[in-house]
């Protein structure tokens, strides 16, 4: 089995992990993606998405929220500056050439790039955008979102709804323990780029930051289930939530504590499973 990150032999703290990127978005798109499938579907019926909705889904990754989007009827583009490597996976999935769904040609766009490259000025405005990246889990993860926001409401009409999730209290997200892991290796660096626990507001903050008005609000239960422990592990480091704990010590060591942190989820039958809530916020373009 292809491991995701692939350590040197002499590995010091502060080095970049040479990660397989190719894998690492196989992974998330077989194992980790489908536990938001939830949350997606939430906020479909929520805002009931279907025939002349127009999504433009930010940071689409490998595609699954815009494929549920267009089997509902609904025509969707989906933008990703930088993962390329999950992006061909949702080529994959979405483009007309591999499924062979005529119903859907034209109606699919997947730019690498961000909300300006997927403007079409002889195409109607969008109706919905999504940012369903979870947020808030990561120091220094809204920053770059704001500017995509701010970036992608001129594409919309007057009061489009712009959907943005997060993780939901600590207390009532299992994973948050086995995240810890993530923020307690990586603490040498003081870096920016592991695992937090989410605040009360921080899609609020987010979205006053970017000019939208807050418009409603729900809480969605994701649970994590795995077949085993070394899935779960597979899934949770094609998040990218752990790399900075791989540069502040090494991957062996990260791979050592995760697997001991994912042990008291582990049930009888082998696999694993973390009950957890997930919130998304409703906001409307000016």
């Amino acid at each position: 089995m292809t491991p995701t990150l692939v350590q040197s032999h002499s590995p010091r703290a502060g080095a970049a992990p040479r990660v397989d990127l190719c894998a690492r978005a196989r992974d998330w798109a077989e194992i980790q993606e489908r536990m938001l499938v939830p949350l997606y579907e939430a906020v479909y019926e929520r805002l009931e998405v279907g025939d002349g909705t127009r999504l433009l889904g930010l940071g689409c990754g490998s595609g699954l929220a815009l494929l549920m989007a267009a089997s509902r009827g609904a025509a969707v583009t989906g933008v990703d500056p930088s993962q390329p490597e999950r992006l061909a996976l949702a080529r994959e999935r979405l483009l007309p050439e591999a499924t062979g769904d005529a119903r859907a040609r034209g109606a699919t766009r997947l730019v690498e790039g961000g909300p300006a490259d997927a403007a079409d000025p002889d195409l109607p405005a969008y109706n919905l955008i999504t940012a369903f990246q979870p947020i808030g889990c990561m120091a220094g993860d809204s920053e770059g979102l704001s500017g995509l926001l701010e970036a992608a409401a001129p594409l919309a009409g007057h009061g489009t709804p712009v959907v943005l999730a997060g993780w939901g209290p600590p207390e009532r997200c299992a994973t948050s323990s086995v995240l810890r892991v993530a923020t307690k290796l990586a603490e040498p660096l003081r870096s920016t780029g592991s695992w937090r626990p989410a605040l009360r507001d921080d899609l609020e903050v987010v979205a006053h930051r970017a000019g939208l008005k807050p418009d409603g609000s729900g809480r969605v239960a994701c649970p994590f289930g795995y077949a085993d422990v070394e899935s779960a592990a597979r899934g949770l480091l094609s998040t990218g939530l752990f790399d900075a704990a791989a540069r502040a010590t090494d991957q062996v060591q990260v791979d050592k504590e995760l697997t001991e942190a994912l042990h008291p989820h582990r049930r009888r039958d082998g696999t694993v499973w973390m009950p957890n809530v997930f919130r998304y916020l409703i906001a409307r373009t000016p």
